[in-house]
């Protein structure tokens, strides 16, 4: 079984987060590399493959640098989006994108909350949005 790992987004566990900025500038292998963070080192592998930076020497082992790969998990964090939907937007869980949608409907939930439904333009499929009506 092959394993494709350039398709599929993939989320960097919190160990390695906090674990990765105090990796000391020298050469590590997989398998010191995976101890230091405390995860498996068929993971390090897979993330070497999908361009963790690495070096081989002239018999082929592999060496993890230990401030290029800490630069490295920096860089694949995900960021958080903070920033606030505008008046008329929702997002679309399946398009994963913020979208002003067609036909809005304003629905009364529970006292001054309320429930805003759409269509997405893009997939066609239903977005919601909770309110606070007035």
């Amino acid at each position: 079984m092959s394993r494709d790992l350039s398709i599929h987004p993939f989320k960097l566990p919190h160990q390695v987060i906090v674990k990765a900025p105090g990796l000391l500038p020298m050469l590590y292998t997989t398998r010191e590399l995976a101890e230091e963070l405390s995860m498996p080192e068929r993971t390090l592998r897979d993330w070497l493959i999908r361009g963790a930076p690495h070096t081989r020497d002239r018999l082929g082992r592999i060496w993890v640098n230990g401030q290029d790969f800490a630069v490295w998990v920096a860089a694949q964090r995900r960021r958080k989006n903070n920033s606030r939907l505008m008046e008329g937007e929702m997002y679309c869980l399946s398009c994963k994108q913020v979208v002003r949608p067609l036909h809005p409907e304003l629905r009364r939930v529970v006292g001054k909350l309320v429930l805003l439904s759409g269509q997405c333009p893009r997939c066609g499929g239903k977005v919601h949005q909770g309110a606070r009506g007035g």
